[in-house]
């Protein structure tokens, strides 16, 4: 895919008027690898307006941006399509000076290292200049080295901007907008506990397949699938709440049976447990997997059973049903 492709179909960045420049690191040390990307931005409302306009990324950066954003330890998920996904977690907030995220998990589609932003920081400082506010942002490990570096300068100076400007001036930013839900989502109500649920859903080879190689119980483990040739996946649990909820991000895949064999890659895997009178219902959804990927009608047909009778079962009897022929 050619950076300009990236452009329109990643970020949609604009350009602007805006003053960007490469802040060197606090030797400022003239080599490249200490080039943090940064950017500022001058405003006439106050530092308290620009503090809480850049605690509500879902008004300026995406609006599908997932969990709290708005206190010190929150973390939340930032996703477009199956392109980028990032967790991200507020390590540092100062009432209208400071805003500092940790970037804890990273995957872009686009380059060779998927995990390029992770342990990264985005840095939001504010100040007052004359009857102004400046803020200066700051992405600490954004460096020219990056493959992303282009792509993720440009988006990084739209967003500034254009998007986080208007928000601190009118209340209206321009973020992503959150897309149709389209994703294959299905749903079902056990007679059993959360937790029984919680942990049926982690004993992946026993209600999926048993052609499984890792680990799918903590966070952060990642197991490989197979079915003979036909599918082969590899998934990284990246959200896990006991009884609650668990995440899966689709780190690679191949799919024999469809042109683009990586559709799965980049997309998640979600299963949210709840208290549905007095029972439990698990509510699984695949997003990224929609009617427009190839792989859709096989795909979602082949979720059906695994859910609704396999997972089903393991839960209520811990005997699940034979997963081990290949269904995508």
């Amino acid at each position: 895919m050619s950076k300009s492709t990236l452009h329109n179909v990643y970020f949609t960045p604009r350009r602007s008027q805006i003053r960007t420049v490469a802040l060197l690191n606090n030797q400022k040390s003239k080599t490249m690898s200490t080039a943090n990307f940064t950017t500022t931005l001058l405003v006439n409302q106050t530092p308290e307006a620009a503090f809480n306009a850049i605690n509500n990324p879902r008004g300026w950066w995406s609006e599908a941006i997932e969990g709290d954003t708005d206190q010190l330890g929150d973390e939340f998920v930032y996703q477009y399509k199956d392109i980028h996904y990032s967790k991200l977690k507020i390590v540092e907030w100062v009432p209208n000076k400071k805003v500092v995220w940790l970037v804890l998990d990273n995957f872009f589609k686009f380059t060779v290292d998927k995990s390029e932003w992770k342990g990264t920081k985005i840095i939001f400082d504010i100040s007052q200049s004359g009857n102004q506010t400046l803020i200066r942002f700051t992405h600490e490990g954004l460096v020219p080295q990056y493959e992303c570096y282009e792509v993720c300068q440009d988006a990084w100076t739209r967003y500034i901007a254009d998007s986080l400007r208007s928000l601190i001036a009118t209340g209206t930013g321009q973020p992503n907008s959150k897309e149709d839900k389209q994703d294959y989502r299905i749903s079902i109500t056990v007679d059993a506990t959360a937790q029984d649920a919680f942990d049926s859903i982690n004993n992946v080879s026993q209600w999926w397949t048993e052609n499984l190689e890792g680990h799918s119980h903590k966070l952060n483990d990642e197991f490989t699938v197979r079915f003979d040739d036909v599918h082969v996946s590899t998934q990284k649990l990246i959200e896990l709440i006991p009884a609650k909820k668990v995440v899966w991000l689709v780190t690679a895949s191949n799919l024999n049976f469809v042109s683009n064999r990586g559709e799965w890659t980049g997309t998640k895997i979600s299963f949210d447990i709840s208290s549905q009178d007095g029972k439990t219902q698990i509510t699984f959804t695949h997003y990224g997997l929609v009617p427009g990927i190839e792989c859709y009608g096989a795909c979602s047909g082949a979720w059906g059973p695994y859910i609704k009778e396999s997972l089903r079962n393991l839960v209520l009897t811990t005997k699940s049903i034979d997963s081990a022929t290949p269904v995508f």
